[in-house]
């Protein structure tokens, strides 16, 4: 496993200036033939608390380095059912494709890609990658560092049974997205996509990354997921590569758009 640390680098104004816009980035047209025999599919996979437009940075990279992306909807309800709708995605796509997951969508892009022979890659953005049986709660709580419990408003009860989660937002900058510019962060905050409690509690089962080839990126000041966890993970899923941003956030994605891009495509490069 090579781990590299990065201080701060371009992503960050690239970034900041298309958050400005928070309308989620919609699944495109298939890429010609010819396309993919050149270059695999992106599929990019949000995580708790945000949206696909917290990857406009990533997809601007890629799509001008020539590569065809989609982010693909995560709906936060559970791991195995977001699976499923990630999955449906990935069967569609006619050719290999680079899966990656933020956050929660770490356990998903995990589930989804058992059995999905076209996924040649796992692409791990602050994110979970969970052992058969683990949960993204207990995982969290494995190693000292997380913030994020006390910044919870209180919960929303759901008609079916249940809670849904949000952060506060007042106190959404500080912890979710410390170094991205507190415009965008209040956007963020506003838009924010809730996560339904159970899904933070539902176990994996059968984790592709046993198999399939992987790289992880995280910032050394995450609120969310302590760096000492995915650290962990990281050497656990025996990652080809594992970059470490020097002060990056748990939003790593938005604010060093450029180093998470560059190690997408390194992945989709790797035979």
């Amino acid at each position: 496993m090579k781990t590299k640390k990065m201080m701060m680098g371009g992503g960050l104004m690239l970034a900041a200036g298309l958050m400005a816009s928070t309308a989620p980035a919609q699944p495109q047209a298939q890429p010609s033939a010819e396309h993919e025999s050149a270059k695999p599919t992106v599929v990019l996979v949000h995580g708790a608390f945000a949206d696909s437009a917290s990857w406009n940075g990533v997809i601007a990279v890629l799509e001008h380095d020539g590569y065809h992306v989609i982010a693909a909807p995560n709906n936060l309800r559970g791991v195995r059912a977001d699976a499923d709708v990630v999955a449906d995605v990935v069967k569609n796509v006619a050719g290999p494709v680079v899966l990656v997951g933020h956050s929660y969508g770490g356990s998903v892009i995990s589930e989804a890609a058992e059995g999905a022979g076209n996924v040649k890659a796992l692409v791990y953005v602050a994110a979970f990658a969970p052992e058969a049986g683990e949960t993204a709660i207990g995982l969290t709580g494995k190693f000292p560092g997380s913030t994020l419990g006390p910044t919870l408003a209180p919960p929303v009860k759901l008609t079916g049974g249940g809670n849904d989660l949000y952060i506060q937002r007042d106190r959404f900058p500080a912890q979710f997205a410390a170094d991205v510019p507190l415009a965008a962060a209040r956007l963020m905050a506003a838009g924010q996509r809730p996560i339904a409690e159970a899904a933070l509690n539902e176990p994996e089962t059968a984790p592709a990354w046993k198999h399939t080839p992987s790289w992880f990126i995280y910032g050394d000041a995450d609120r969310n997921i302590p760096p000492a966890a995915m650290a962990f993970m990281a050497k656990r899923a025996k990652a080809r590569q594992t970059v470490v941003v020097k002060g990056a956030s748990h939003v790593v994605m938005v604010s060093h758009a450029m180093e998470v891009a560059g190690l997408i495509e390194q992945a989709a490069k790797a035979p």
